[in-house]
């Protein structure tokens, strides 16, 4: 019997481990925009979170979640990542990841907002290390083809008796400039998150928002997107993406300083440096604003060096190249853009509100993460809904009383380019010009601290910039920058938008207009209905 065909869009942890499940009876396609490792996985620093400490079990980390995540967790699905989430940990080292140990036992770190320690990792670099095993592991599966450098543009979408139907995707391999049509019954988004929609982030280029974008435009709907997480140390100077200080160096003690010395978190919040993302976000971006500094300090000094150098290699390596003398000085930090909370809505089984497409990862909204995410969540939501999406793929694929359903799979070449930029001498400056306006009103207007005139100004003139470049896209060709740029577009605009619709502070979104959290109009999502 013919394999059915599955698409997959993205080659993080969320697309992978995806492939992996699907590829047991499917047929799978994975393709990635850039190289197979560029992903917002392979930067994860800290770890992944799960209860497998002997003092910890599911409902602690269940609280632990719903506490973070400020009123709007859904419970049940909260439920089943902290229920499933062991077992998908030791399925990633089934296929291959080796996560750090100490006299045989996983080492486990704490992070900021958990009552435990459960952070599996490896050093400071887990991310990097899970995206080795899960490609390893695809390269050798016979039934999984990953192909690079193929940029999806957008879905293919047609009218079914349920209403929207995903029949596969569009795409431009930017170094050749011709069009790749992709067709397959099922296809799973998992193309990562948006944090190059703001000036300073720890996010890769890669970051663009794409899925989110291309999953609204085909009709899906988006939630909660104006929850934009801050991580509260990146490192000072931030470059492009700025580089991250994990968060487990609080969880072994580090503390946040001001330039004076004195405690940052003193009398802000009982867990102190370890107060969750958003409170400490806040924290340092009222000081640095009231004393007009730069950056704060992470003192690492309660560390042992030994400690230091075998778990946070990254790090000590990191400052080094940078001539900072971490032990003597301190780190300098400042937040970045870092996690998008909302995403593409799916059920409790990955499936979007357009027939046959599925989401994962951080380009999902599942409800897991409410109005902020607790830390290192985001790789367990990420296997746990992939392993759940493939088995909903699967079940969609056998249909009762017949084989497999199909549409017919097909790569189709045709032209349409230039392969890189539109056409005229000053393109490429001209898309990377509007590329940092885009990222620069995000950040001034749209940023940690928000206000009703800012998110208005930001959606009128984002709502603009957005008509001119499809308008440009009309007329002109292809490009990688150019998608990357109308995506860009496309979701800062919904960021705005939905943050102008939520009068209240709640979680990671902070209105002075509006500081108190208001649960008898706002206890809900936002839910904007794709176009």
């Amino acid at each position: 019997m013919t394999r059915p065909r599955v698409l997959v869009i993205g080659s993080g942890i969320a697309g992978l481990s995806f492939a992996l499940k699907a590829a047991e009876w499917a047929s799978v396609l994975v393709v990635t925009k850039k190289s197979r490792a560029d992903s917002n996985t392979n930067w994860a620093r800290g770890g992944i979170a799960a209860g497998l400490g002997p003092d910890d079990d599911p409902a602690l980390h269940l609280a632990d979640t719903l506490r973070a995540g400020d009123g709007l967790c859904h419970r049940d699905r909260v439920e089943a990542v902290v229920r499933e989430g062991p077992a998908r940990v030791q399925e990633l080292m089934e296929w291959g990841v080796r996560f750090h140990r100490e006299n045989g036992e996983l080492s486990l770190g704490r992070e900021g907002g958990h009552s435990r320690r459960r952070i599996v990792r490896a050093g400071d670099r887990t991310g990097r290390e899970i995206e080795r095993a899960l490609l390893s592991a695809v390269a050798r599966h016979r039934h999984i083809r990953l192909i690079q450098h193929l940029l999806v543009v957008d879905l293919l979408v047609e009218a079914s008796p349920e209403g929207r139907r995903c029949v596969g995707a569009v795409a431009l391999d930017h170094r050749r400039g011709v069009q790749v049509e992709l067709r397959a019954p099922t296809t799973l988004l998992a193309a990562g998150g948006a944090g190059q929609v703001y000036l300073h982030t720890t996010n890769p280029t890669v970051a663009t928002g794409d899925g989110i974008a291309m999953a609204y435009r085909a009709g899906a709907r988006v939630a909660n997107m104006e929850f934009v997480q801050f991580h509260p140390t990146a490192l000072y100077p931030t470059e492009d993406p700025a580089f991250l200080i994990s968060e487990a160096l609080r969880g072994e003690g580090a503390l946040l300083r001001l330039q004076d010395g004195s405690l940052l978190m003193e009398g802000r919040d009982p867990m102190g440096s370890l107060a969750s993302r958003d409170v400490v976000a806040r924290a340092i971006h009222q000081e640095m604003g009231r004393r007009r500094q730069s950056h704060v300090l992470l003192d690492v000094s309660p560390i042992p060096r030994a400690t230091m150098e075998a778990r946070f290699p990254g790090a000590v390596e990191g400052c080094r190249a940078r001539g900072i003398e971490l032990f003597a000085t301190g780190i300098p930090v400042v937040p970045a853009a870092h996690y998008m909370c909302g995403g593409v809505v799916t059920d409790e089984m990955g499936r979007s509100s357009v027939e046959g497409l599925l989401a994962s990862g951080e380009v999902a909204f599942t409800g897991v993460h409410g109005a902020n995410r607790l830390a290192s969540n985001s790789l367990l939501e990420a296997v746990v809904f992939s392993h759940r999406a493939a088995e909903a793929a699967r079940s969609a694929a056998e249909p009762p009383g017949g084989g497999p359903s199909r549409v017919p799979h097909q790569v189709l070449d045709s032209p349409h380019g230039p392969p890189e930029g539109p056409l005229g001498p000053n393109a490429s400056e001209a898309l990377t010009e509007r590329r940092r306006l885009v990222r620069t009103l995000m950040w001034n207007d749209v940023g940690i601290v928000r206000t009703d005139r800012g998110l208005t100004r930001a959606v009128d003139r984002l709502t603009a910039l957005r008509a001119e470049e499809e308008d440009r896209w009309t007329r002109e060709g292809w490009s990688l920058a150019g998608v990357e740029l109308r995506n860009l577009l496309e979701v800062a605009r919904l960021i705005a938008a939905s943050a102008l619709l939520r009068k209240e502070s709640r979680g990671l979104h902070f209105n002075v207009d509006h500081p108190e959290r208001d649960d008898e109009r706002f206890l809900a999502d936002t839910t904007l209905e794709g176009r």
